[in-house]
């Protein structure tokens, strides 16, 4: 019986002097794969030199799930054999947008995952430093050609899963099979409880000052260039608040560099295990998840803060307003608007009793999207495109 899934990821994965590391992301994901297929699986990632931040060591034997590392360009077709019932692939990479027509005749399904828009990987390229205008502007010409192929691969699937509001609002016209998911790694267990619920408000009615946290790459795309104009701007309002950051990227040096004139209210931190040490320090010593991401990309980290009980400051990207205006969990500020967001924070100082309510909003909606809820339906989706369930 044919009961295989090959999973074709852009995850990244390094051969290093000690061996084979992966994204510590991708592997706890695929343990969960590996749990809800009833089949046997197998992964295929490119070879590609991209920066392990959250990167694990994988000695061999210690994955439960074959894996083939091929070099880009390579094709996918010798990894497909007879005992193949679905092909899962990252459409946001333009190698696979030809798998239509390698699965065509060999009884194999093909469902897409795809995350960005073509505003996203546009702006994605504005926003990189490491490349000039003239770059740029032939890599924003090559993406405009490349979305045509995208749109053909769409309707030449037999389903397709949209990470986030902006790619499932744009493409799903075009599918047979439109799956929705907010991805997130916050299982039930790791929300924050009603105990520390409590102990927060209490703490925000009493007048507390607000504590602020960033998480995530500090990278131009992401927003870190605007963490320290806003808690500039909040002293300027006379806004009691600290911040915390925890992340590395481009831009720590030059968060680095202006520490000094927060006097200890702005702390940069390395990165930290997420769920042993960030999603604990998330649900007891914070209150707000400070968002400048400008790009409408489905980050995880909104979904991740909320189910902390974090209400979440950010700009009106059209991922976080998807969230925002369906969970009420937090505030909107106009698009690269940074006095704007600073006014979001500034509003929640002075009406604490709002921050309350979108704390415990931003809560409700992240439990409705917990991991394995998230998780289990769309593995229910592969397997009845499979036709290995009804």
């Amino acid at each position: 019986m044919a009961d295989r899934l090959v999973i074709y990821s852009t995850a990244p994965a390094q051969q290093r002097q000690d061996g084979l590391w992966l994204d510590a992301k991708f592997v706890q994901g695929m343990e969960r794969h590996v749990a809800e297929w009833p089949g046997p699986v197998s992964v295929v990632l490119r070879d590609a030199e991209l920066p392990l931040p959250f990167g694990v060591h994988c000695p061999p034997g210690s994955l439960g799930f074959d894996l083939a590392v091929i070099p880009r360009g390579a094709p996918i077709l010798p990894h497909l054999g007879r005992d193949v019932a679905l092909l899962v692939a990252a459409a946001d990479d333009h190698e696979a947008l030809d798998f239509p027509a390698v699965v065509h005749g060999l009884g194999v399904k093909l469902v897409y995952v795809l995350e960005y828009t073509l505003g996203t990987r546009l702006r994605i390229l504005w926003m990189d430093r490491k490349r000039n205008p003239l770059r740029r502007a032939r890599s924003a010409l090559w993406t405009l050609k490349q979305e045509h192929r995208l749109r053909a691969a769409l309707r030449g699937a037999d389903a397709v899963q949209f990470n986030g509001y902006p790619a499932y609002e744009a493409y799903r016209g075009l599918v047979r099979d439109a799956h929705l998911y907010l991805d997130n790694r916050l299982s039930a267990s790791m929300m924050a409880t009603e105990a520390e619920m409590t102990a927060r408000a209490d703490r925000l009615r009493n007048g507390a000052p607000l504590r602020l946290i960033h998480s995530g790459r500090l990278e131009p795309m992401k927003g870190a260039q605007d963490l320290l104009p806003v808690m500039d701007m909040l002293a300027a309002r006379g806004v009691d608040a600290t911040l915390d950051i925890y992340g590395t990227g481009s831009s720590g040096a030059e968060i680095s560099a202006g520490l000094d004139r927060f006097e200890g209210r702005v702390r940069l931190h390395d990165p930290v295990d997420f769920a042993r040490k960030l999603v604990p320090v998330n649900r007891t010593e914070a209150d707000v998840f400070l968002s400048c991401h400008r790009q409408s990309d489905p980050s995880c980290t909104y979904l991740e803060a909320m189910g902390c009980g974090l209400a979440v400051a950010g700009f009106d990207n059209a991922m976080w307003r998807g969230v925002q205006t369906r969970s009420g969990g937090g505030g909107l500020a106009p698009l690269g608007n940074v006095s704007a967001l600073a006014d979001v924070v500034a509003g929640w100082h002075h009406d604490r009793e709002a921050l309350v309510t979108a704390s415990a909003k931003a809560r409700a909606f992240a439990v409705d999207h917990d991991f394995d809820r998230v998780f289990s339906a769309r593995m229910a989706h592969w397997r009845k495109v499979a036709e290995l369930e009804n």
